[in-house]
């Protein structure tokens, strides 16, 4: 069982963030699980272009880090996903990762992996805005999610201890619903209509996206 941690803070690893996605990797890892983080912002990731290229075969053309880390993300059986506040949104660098993965939203394939979303803030509860985002981004890829942590700096230092102690019980937790593979009933909901969406949205493109819609006939 593997956890992945992908902080998308440019502060590396002295940023608040980073410490929140290692606090729920410690958490995982006191269950038993094996982690591993990424400090994303110190890697080579392009814009997508919208080539589609994704689509039809199922592989990125870029040469750059993302398939290095597509790979981690596909294997892994729970994803903690972490971003600072950047105009009350995640970074350009967590939002170039989420558009680079295109295929994986047209095909569900987080479908049966679990999350942790954290954030921190300058402003008062903006945290809340990036973590409800990437929990709606989460959904959306076909990912149950376990829950999130936050702390606004203008909160003063009991907010990121407070956040932190969240953080390490979520880690655990997300260990716990990866074992028990549990079902949250609304995000299910969620799965089968955004699921049915993109089957429909597949079959009509069927003509020039043959790697997506092999996978959703079965053909892979």
């Amino acid at each position: 069982m593997k956890v992945l941690g992908i902080s998308a803070s440019p502060r590396g690893l002295k940023s608040q963030t980073a410490r929140l996605v290692k606090t729920v990797l410690d958490g995982a890892e006191s269950k038993g699980c094996d982690v591993e983080f990424i400090d994303l912002c110190g890697l080579n990731l392009e814009y997508c272009n919208a080539c589609q290229v994704c689509y039809k075969t199922g592989k990125c053309p870029k040469k750059d880090d993302f398939q290095s880390i597509y790979n981690k993300v596909l294997s892994a059986d729970g994803l903690v996903m972490g971003s600072p506040d950047y105009f009350r949104t995640v970074t350009a660098q967590m939002k170039t990762l989420i558009d680079r993965m295109a295929d994986a939203v047209h095909c569900q394939l987080f479908n049966g992996k679990y999350t942790v979303n954290v954030a921190t803030s300058g402003g008062a509860r903006h945290d809340r805005e990036v973590t409800r985002y990437l929990n709606g981004i989460m959904l959306n890829f076909g990912s149950y999610v376990t829950g999130s942590a936050g702390a606004s700096v203008q909160l003063g230092p009991a907010a990121m201890e407070a956040a932190v102690k969240k953080a390490f019980r979520l880690g655990q937790k997300l260990v716990g619903d990866i074992l028990a593979r549990r079902v949250y009933p609304r995000q299910q909901r969620i799965h089968k209509e955004t699921g049915e969406y993109f089957r429909q949205l597949v079959e009509r493109n069927k003509a020039e996206w043959a790697h997506e819609h092999d996978f959703w006939t079965g053909r892979q």
